[in-house]
């Protein structure tokens, strides 16, 4: 199933630290807010972005949870 666009906060599946940055995963552990747009997962945290990959990678890879975003706190991360 592919991920729909929109905002998930995203959990590495890594259980630490280390593990996570040897998978490349280190800029989101533990977790991150991950944005879907067009394919693409953007990962931020508080407003700056840590990371981007393809839609498909972030789904396997990490535990994704949908959340609703307001238009005020639009811009600022998980």
């Amino acid at each position: 199933m592919a991920l729909r666009d929109g905002t998930y906060l995203a959990r590495c599946k890594e259980r630490s630290a280390l593990s996570a940055a040897m998978n490349g995963h280190g800029p989101v552990y533990p977790q991150a807010r991950c944005t879907v747009v067009k394919g693409q997962a953007i990962f931020d945290r508080d407003g700056r972005e840590l990371w981007r990959c393809n839609a498909a990678y972030a789904e396997v890879h990490f535990e994704l949870d949908r959340i609703e975003v307001s238009r005020d706190s639009a811009g600022k991360g998980a």
